[in-house]
């Protein structure tokens, strides 16, 4: 007997994953936007331990929606069910899985790389944004590596029985006690989060993405002609698409279509090699 899922079974299940998203989504939304801050887009001035938890459950979130909607794992990786790993382990009393996640998501500072771009794109003076771009491209990697060492400073500033009190507070607040965490794994290997490419699927995923996107690029520095080259605005009306003028070319006219100096002419009548015309 064939196990393979027919049409009305797909279909089912597409609109199954759209209602689940549905419910979703606005906790995905600000889940989305946290991660961008915590990743550059914003400094905080300060970074408790709920909010290390609150990073971790908003990665699997950002998860959970992906495998919903279908994305393609090589459009972008959360490790949700790693973080909902870590947020087990780290109430069994294991902080050091959890700070070595952080650092491995968060210590990505090549700002001596980009200083020296950054010097390069000056030294040209292009006046295309690029130095620009790279001058704001550096701030936002030194937020994220500010944004890590406060949020270790909050981990280890704590007393071990304090923090693992603030930990598991924290976890229950965002739905993560140990067996709701078994629950959530449990559930990321069910039919509902299996990757069943859809169209239906890809433009709901693009809509949402396309509207959060606009509200994570919002500064000045993000908008076009404020960055390099390749995204300037442009300054003059667009040609039409995929339009070659050949030299010499000229159209051809009728009586009736295109004669644009209403020319009066007759068409040479052709003939075939049976003399007819």
């Amino acid at each position: 007997m064939s196990t393979m899922p027919t049409q009305q079974n797909v279909a089912e299940l597409i609109q199954l994953k759209l209602e689940a998203f549905e419910r979703l989504q606005d906790e995905f939304e600000a889940s989305f936007q946290f991660v961008q801050d915590v990743h550059g887009q914003k400094r905080f001035s300060s970074f408790p331990v709920v909010d290390a938890i609150r990073y971790l459950h908003a990665r699997w979130i950002c998860e959970c929606k992906g495998r919903l909607l279908s994305v393609a794992k090589t459009v972008k990786e959360y490790d949700g069910e790693r973080c909902l790993e870590i947020l087990r382990l780290w109430q069994r009393e294991d902080t050091a899985s959890a700070v070595d996640f952080l650092h491995h998501k968060l210590d990505m500072l090549p700002l001596a790389e980009i200083t020296r771009q950054y010097h390069e794109a000056r030294s040209l003076q292009h006046n295309d944004g690029l130095a620009q771009r790279l001058a704001h491209g550096r701030m936002v990697l030194l937020n994220r590596g500010i944004n890590l060492m406060l949020a270790l400073d909050a981990i280890f500033a704590l007393p071990e029985e304090e923090l693992f009190r603030e930990v598991r507070a924290a976890c229950e607040r965002y739905g993560h006690r140990p067996e709701q965490i078994d629950q959530q794994l449990e559930g990321m290997n069910s039919p509902l989060y299996s990757y069943v490419p859809n169209q239906v699927l890809a433009q709901r995923n693009m809509t949402v993405m396309n509207k959060l996107g606009v509200n994570v690029t919002f500064r000045p520095s993000d908008l076009p002609g404020n960055r390099s080259w390749r995204v300037v605005a442009p300054i003059e009306p667009l040609s039409p698409y995929a339009e070659h003028v050949v030299e010499g070319y000229q159209e051809l006219v009728a009586p009736t279509h295109n004669n644009i100096k209403n020319e009066r002419f007759v068409d040479r009548p052709e003939r075939s090699d049976e003399g007819t015309v």
